[in-house]
This record gives C-alpha cells, sequence and structure tokens, in this order.
C-alpha cells in the first residue's frame, strides 16, 4: 500500500500536537495528517520559497544574478544580534498538513570540496514553536551539491506542517571563523518543501540532546517518526552485537496521533549493538526491507582512569566538526570512553586579525566546555594569517616575533580557556609549500618562548610529525627539542584502505630519533588511525567497522609498548574526507564498534603502564603485558584462531575486544592458562604481580624557563630565486635543501626575545667546498624583543655538485655560551 491506501477513509479531525523536529532536537507544534489530507499532498507540487521574500527577518538581501530570483539573504556581520538572534521568517501555504522534506541552497555548515570556509549552524522553529540547531554532522553535509558561489544544495531533514499558512523561522546566533574573521555568516538564496510519506526518522537511546548513544546500566531504547500518524504503526526491531548475533528482538507500537515509542533495554553485557527497525505497512520511507538502523554502546563495568594517570587522548576539532547543540554530549561520551585529552585547534587569522589586535573566537567557548567535562586540552597552532606572511616565509609568519606575540596570547588566557598543551604545528613536513626544516625550527623556537614567557604556562609540544622524514631530521639538527616539553608525531597505516593493515612502525622509529636527540621529553603520538572506505552518504561496512576496532586496540597496545606516553585516535566526531573515514561515531553522531573498543581498553588497561611481551608465542601471535595501576592485564591476538598458553598468577578475568566478560580462565600447574587467540584482541585481568620497571610514570611537567643564549633565535632567509623546492605532500625525493646560485646572497635573521639588549656573535660554516663570507665571526647588538639581519654570500667552488644536499650552519655565542643553531640543506642549481 502507498501513504494514500494507508491512510484513506480515516476522517479523524486534525489535531493540534507537540513533536520533535526530524532535523534538530527541540519540538514544534505541528498537526496529525488525516487521509484526506494525505491525498491532497501526494499530489502536491513542492513548494519553492526565495530566501530574499521573508516576512520578517533583519538579515539585508543581497543582489546576485546567479540567485534563483535574482537575490538572495546575505548574513556577514560580526555585529551581535538582538534578542534571539539574527533571523527570517517566512509564510509557507501547505496544501495539506504532514511531513514535508525541507532541502535550502545555503551557506554549509561544514568545509566542502570547493570551499574551507565554514558558514554559521543555524536553528529551524515551525509555526511559532522552540527552535533546534539543525545539528547534523560533517560526514553528513559533505558532498553536497554545489549550486554557486558560497552556497550549497543541502537537505536539511523534515519538518510537519499544518494546512494552510504556517511560518517557519531560520535562526543564526553563533559566530564562525571565516576569512580571518568572527562572523555570523549565513547566505540562503531559497528552500524547497517537498511533501514526504511518514516513515520512521531514527533509532536512539536517552535524549540525543544530552548522550550520543552510550550508558553504563540501563537505558531505554526510543523510535522516533517524522510526523504524528494517524493510525497506529508497529515497528518490529532486531539487537545485534558486534559480531552481527542477534541478541534480542521484538515489536513496539506507536500510538495513534503520537510520533514516538520507547521500549526498555534488556540487561547486556558491555559492548557495541547495533539495532535495525522498520516500520509496518508503506509508510516508511525506506523501500521495503531496508530498516532504520540506530547504533548504541553499553560501557564496561570498570571506569577509566583519570588525570596523571591516563595515557589516552582524541582529536576532535570541533569548529569544523562538531555543532554547538552536540558538544555536551560529545565531551561527556569522549570521557566516558576514557579520553583524558582533546586535540584541537584554533584559527589564528580569526584570533589575530591585525597586527596585535587579538579577539575572542568559538574556541574559547569549545575550550570551556570540554574542561567543564574533566578534559584535558591540546591546542594546535594554525597556519598564520595572510597579512603576517610573504611569498617566501609561506607557511609561517615572516616576522618570528609574530609567532612569539600570538603564542604568548594564547598561553595567557584566563583559566578555564586556556590550553594544557600548546603544540606548536601540525603535519609541516608534508604540506605542498617549499617551506624547510630550518624555517619550522627557528618558528618552533619563537612560538615555544612566546608560551614559556607566562607563568603557569601551558605544556609545550613539537610539531605534530607525520613520519620521520629528512624535514624532520633537519629541524632536530637546529636543536629544536629543548624548547619542547613534548616530543609528537602521528602513525597511519600504508596505503590507506588497505584491509587489516598492520600497525606502522612509527613510534619505534620516532624512539630512536627521541633517544638520539636527548630522550628528555614526553612522547605523544597526537595522531593514530585508520584509513576506512566509505560510499556517498553511508558509514562504513559493518566488516570495516570490526576493522577499526581492531585496529584500534592493536595499535595502542603496540604504540605504548614502543615507549609512547600518550595516544591520541584520530578522530572522535564524525568526519569524512574524500571517501575516507576516521571517526569513532557515525554519520547520526552515535557510537562505532571502535569507541565500545576504546572504553574497553582504557577500562582495562588503567594507568597503561607497559611491563614487557610475551616470548614464546606461537607465530602470529602477539601478547603484551601492561600493569593498571591494580591489576596484571595481559592483551593477546592472533592473525587466525590459536590455542595458547599464557603465564599468569591464580585466576585470571577474561574480556572480549569490547569488555565483555568471558568466565575466568583458571591456572594449570605449570603457572599458565590456555585461552583461544583470534584477530579480536581479548584481555587477561589477575592480580597484580608484575609493575613497570622503575617509578610510576606521571604528569609531564613543564621544564624550566629558557636561558638567555636559548631566548636568542637564528633564522635563515633566501631570496624567492633560491627557495627550496615544494615538498609535494612530502613525496619530493632529494635533494631538498636552498637552490644556489654560483654566488647568492642570503640572510641571517637574529631575534631576541629576551626582556634585555644581547650582545652575541655568530659566523657560518659549511661543507663540500662552499664558501661564505664574511667568514669570520660577527658581533651584533640585539634589542630586546628585537631582530638584527645579517648579510652573508655563499659561494660555490669547485666541489659542489649539482643534486647534491649540503649542510650549511649558522651558530652563535652569547656572554661565551653557545646560542641553538640553525641548520639547512643547499644544493647547487642545475
Amino acid at each position: 500500500m502507498n501513504v494514500v491506501n494507508a491512510l484513506a477513509g480515516r476522517g479523524k479531525a486534525a489535531t493540534a500536537v507537540t513533536a520533535t523536529l526530524a532535523l534538530g532536537l527541540g519540538p514544534t507544534t505541528v498537526t496529525t495528517v488525516t487521509g484526506a489530507q494525505a491525498n491532497a499532498r501526494a499530489a502536491a507540487a513542492p513548494i519553492e520559497i526565495e530566501g530574499e521574500s521573508a516576512t520578517r527577518t533583519d538579515i539585508p538581501a543581497a543582489a546576485d544574478k546567479r540567485a534563483s530570483g535574482g537575490q538572495y539573504l546575505a548574513l556577514a556581520t560580526p555585529r551581535r544580534p538582538q534578542g534571539q538572534g539574527w533571523y527570517a521568517t517566512y509564510t509557507v501555504h501547505a496544501p495539506a498538513a504532514g511531513p514535508y522534506r525541507l532541502d535550502a541552497t545555503a551557506s554549509s555548515p561544514v568545509e566542502q570540496v570547493e570551499d574551507a570556509e565554514i558558514g554559521s549552524t543555524f536553528h529551524l522553529a515551525v509555526n511559532g514553536g522552540p527552535s533546534a540547531q539543525v545539528a547534523r554532522s560533517q560526514a553528513y553535509w559533505v558532498g553536497a551539491r554545489h549550486a554557486w558561489g558560497d552556497l550549497y544544495r543541502l537537505r536539511l531533514g523534515d519538518v510537519e506542517l499544518r494546512r494552510g499558512a504556517n511560518t517557519i523561522t531560520f535562526r543564526i546566533d553563533e559566530p564562525v571563523a571565516v576569512a580571518g574573521s568572527v562572523l555570523h555568516w549565513f547566505l540562503l538564496d531559497s528552500f524547497t518543501l517537498t511533501p514526504t510519506p511518514v516513515a520512521l526518522s531514527d533509532v536512539h537511546i536517552q535524549d540525543p540532546a544530552a548522550n550520543l548513544g552510550v550508558y553504563r546500566s540501563r537505558a531505554d531504547l526510543h523510535f522516533r517518526l517524522n510526523a504524528r500518524t494517524a493510525a497506529a504503526r508497529t515497528v518490529r526491531y532486531d539487537i545485534s552485537d558486534h559480531r552481527s548475533v542477534r541478541v534480542t528482538s521484538g515489536n513496539v507500537t506507536i500510538p495513534a496521533g503520537a510520533m514516538t515509542a520507547t521500549v526498555a533495554l534488556p540487561d547486556l553485557p558491555p559492548g557495541h549493538y547495533t539495532t535495525r527497525a522498520t516500520l509496518s505497512g508503506t509508510l516508511s520511507e525506506a523501500p521495503a526491507g531496508v530498516p532504520v538502523v540506530g547504533r548504541f554502546a553499553r560501557l564496561p563495568r570498570q571506569r577509566p582512569v583519570h588525570g596523571a594517570g591516563n595515557r589516552f587522548g582524541v582529536n576532535t576539532w570541533v569548529r569544523a566538526l562538531v555543532p554547538s547543540a552536540r558538544l555536551d554530549a560529545l565531551a561527556g561520551a569522549l570521557r566516558q570512553m576514557g579520553a583524558g585529552y582533546v586535540r584541537d585547534g584554533r584559527s589564528w587569522p580569526a584570533t589575530e586579525p591585525r597586527r596585535g589586535r587579538y579577539a575572542p573566537t568559538p574556541q574559547d567557548k569549545v575550550t570551556a566546555a570540554l574542561h567543564g567535562h574533566g578534559l584535558k586540552t591540546l591546542e594546535v597552532i594554525e597556519d598564520p594569517p595572510a597579512w603576517a606572511m610573504t611569498p617566501t616565509s609561506v607557511p609561517l609568519p615572516a616576522d618570528l616575533r609574530l609567532a612569539y606575540g600570538y603564542a604568548r596570547h594564547v598561553a595567557g588566557k584566563a583559566a578555564g580557556i586556556r590550553p594544557d598543551v600548546v603544540q606548536m604545528s601540525n603535519e609541516p613536513d608534508v604540506d605542498a609549500t617549499a617551506g624547510t626544516g630550518d624555517q619550522q625550527a627557528a618558528y618552533v623556537k619563537a612560538a615555544a618562548l612566546g608560551v614559556a614567557s607566562r607563568r603557569d604556562r601551558p605544556l609545550i609540544a613539537l610539531p605534530g610529525m607525520a613520519s620521520d622524514t629528512p624535514y624532520q631530521k633537519l629541524m632536530l639538527r637546529s636543536d629544536v627539542v629543548r624548547y619542547a616539553d613534548i616530543w609528537s608525531f602521528h602513525g597511519y597505516p600504508w596505503p590507506p584502505g588497505a584491509p587489516e593493515p598492520e600497525v606502522p612502525s612509527s613510534a619505534e622509529d620516532q624512539r630512536e630519533l627521541w633517544r638520539r636527540h636527548g630522550g628528555s621529553t614526553g612522547m605523544w603520538m597526537t595522531e593514530s588511525g585508520i584509513f576506512l572506505p566509505v560510499e556517498p552518504g553511508r558509514d562504513p561496512t559493518r566488516a570495516r567497522q570490526s576493522e577499526q576496532a581492531r585496529y584500534l586496540v592493536r595499535s595502542a597496545v603496540e604504540d605504548l609498548a614502543a615507549g609512547v606516553d600518550k595516544h591520541f585516535w584520530f578522530a572522535g566526531p564524525p568526519l569524512t574526507d574524500d571517501g575516507i573515514t576516521f571517526s569513532v561515531f557515525s554519520r547520526g553522531f552515535q557510537p562505532l564498534p571502535a569507541y565500545s573498543a576504546h572504553a574497553a581498553l582504557t577500562a582495562l588497561l588503567g594507568r597503561a603502564d607497559f611491563v614487557r611481551r610475551l616470548p614464546g608465542l606461537p607465530a602470529g601471535v602477539s601478547g603484551h603485558v601492561f600493569d593498571s595501576g591494580t591489576t596484571t592485564v595481559t592483551v593477546l591476538w592472533a592473525a587466525k584462531p590459536t590455542r595458547v598458553k599464557v603465564p599468569v598468577s591464580g585466576p585470571a578475568g577474561r574480556y572480549d575486544i569490547m569488555g565483555a566478560p568471558l568466565g575466568t580462565a583458571n591456572q594449570a600447574g605449570d603457572g599458565t592458562t590456555q585461552v583461544t587467540a583470534s584477530p579480536d584482541p581479548i584481555y587477561l585481568v589477575s592480580r597484580r604481580t608484575e609493575r613497570r620497571p622503575g617509578r610510576p610514570r606521571g604528569e609531564e611537567r613543564p621544564r624550566s624557563g629558557p636561558s638567555a643564549a636559548e631566548q636568542i633565535v637564528l633564522s635563515q632567509r633566501y631570496t624567492a630565486a633560491n627557495a627550496a623546492p615544494g615538498k609535494d605532500n612530502g613525496e619530493t625525493e632529494p635533494p631538498l635543501g636552498y637552490r644556489m646560485d654560483a654566488t647568492t646572497r642570503m640572510w641571517l635573521d637574529a631575534y631576541n626575545f629576551g626582556d634585555r639588549p644581547r650582545k652575541i656573535t655568530v659566523s657560518g660554516r659549511v661543507s663540500g667546498g662552499w664558501t661564505i663570507r664574511p667568514g669570520t665571526a660577527t658581533t651584533i647588538t640585539i634589542p630586546a624583543q628585537g631582530r638584527v639581519s645579517v648579510p652573508y654570500t655563499v659561494a660555490a667552488g669547485r666541489g659542489p655538485r649539482p643534486g647534491v644536499d649540503y649542510e650549511l650552519t649558522f651558530a652563535g655565542t652569547l656572554a661565551g655560551r653557545p646560542i641553538p643553531p640553525s641548520v639547512s640543506w643547499i644544493q647547487l642549481k642545475r
């Protein structure tokens, strides 16, 4: 039956009721659909409304011949709105009552392929009811069809209208960082309302405004339609675990005149669960046999360690990925899954629109919200504003005093909105610019000194490096580690999308570099993740979801065993980029199996102090022993199911990858127990008999303040004609140095970030038959917070060969103490 036949003959009077928008989180006033109205709606054409035709608005219109009516609504202002926000209210005449699909040609609340700018999120209200934020995820919006300019064709969801006159109000009350400014930014060309059948719209537990589908003790399962139903409807549902094994099923009735129904969940073991629900009859908009899917997670009884002993973090990038209506629920869910840190970032151009003029940004509220949920924050310094760069300095500021000032500003924010860690940059080794390792080292020193100039300062983290590239090694040659508290790097399996990838050796490679360059900082893996291919508009397949959960556990265990102090998963919120997703939440902000796997990992490992690898295991089997702080925990997995003897002390509790108990493994006479290891990791938890060697690990602490010599930063500067080759996202092969003529003029910029003038001597040396003039030490005096440029001429003798990198070093002294050097590579042009 179709919608008309299903409702025909049910001549009930339409009654005003309160319902929930199928596109947001708040209620609105709607009416129940009758049979006659359904017939009228089925024959109705879509309703087209022009953006500039608002009945009431305080948003101006702008003219553009590309707009459907020659004009469009255009809000772009830093001014705060009066009352409840910038708004536009439209009168809509509906031929019949019922649900309508709402599509709009508008600015996108997330980055799109054609446009990196992010529009303001917006609220909708129908017929004067409370407004609800259109709180869709980035993964939902991305890939929207481009309309024109900065506008996209967006599917907002379903709203319910009554027959005759209705009002629809768009409201914007939150600014965003746009092109170096903080603006309320919203563009609306037109919107369309298309009649759509009454349908099952979503399945969730708890209130999605306050909970993203995770619970520890008990919960109810809610089924919601996109409109009130004229007749009682039956929903059939099945719930399965992460292995696709059905755990329960049933039916629930949505009464006539209602749009929701609720059932209590049975006492399920900890784990990840998927609900598939279908609506009886043919009213559901889903094709026959295709269910509406909901996901939820029951958390383990054990709670994760928080505070100094917590080793886990997650990447969020809230301003680009998380609507504000979801932030509190997301923060709570991340803490419950065992994250102690959140890695995020703020827009430098929006924060410092003009030199030395700093503005508050929406990131302050984000940091405050995360701190309010007991999460610490790591904030990445993002790319500088365009006014701060020159063609030869990109992607860094031309004057390193700008880096010092901005970092000092961030580090000096008020308690509650000050980050706990400031990371100097993100993956500078794999961008598309010609920036070099020596330039990055000088920039990092300047920014780190800005942070260090504050009392009660945040920790300082080195840039998150994509891999152990020549770029990173050049940075390290410039003695940059002495300025930081944390060594940071990233690790992803390669190639992207390969099934069941091995954990890369990133942690071991970086550990070796760390040892060679001091080994005195904490070692944080600030991005670890897996590339999951997805079809447009879909979440990963169940097989890929399981693969992600397995990889999350294996990568965390192996990286911790390699010496990582903190492990950050990429990413938390829904995120899709070019057909790849990374997240532990679905497009609908519901947990994926990787979320439950992370919650189990952090709950069972506790402090996660690595003790040792298990020796003598069969081929293809991995085993790692940890000290949780209260128990000894062994983590096991294998390429294929394999029986393994594992040493234990007394009875050991067995837990699956999701934290569900599997019973007790008893100790045999030889002090071992036999278990089956498989691709899904398992945990054996026994009384605490093994401890991490040495003192228990604590939280990193800021290192002592910089010396006068460390406050001097040396930076090499060249003309555009001598720029290094572009990095091509890390793919460029050597030689990588500045491309020198037979005779090249360049400059050494010497900065003094101290509070008094400093007299220093500087000199340069070069290998491979090059010469440098002046060839002797030069003495200069640098004012406090000043810069002095020293010219040099570098000439190629007969020794240098084209296509070879040669090391050029500038060093100096202050009162006999060495100044950290600037080390670059140069090559002779072909």
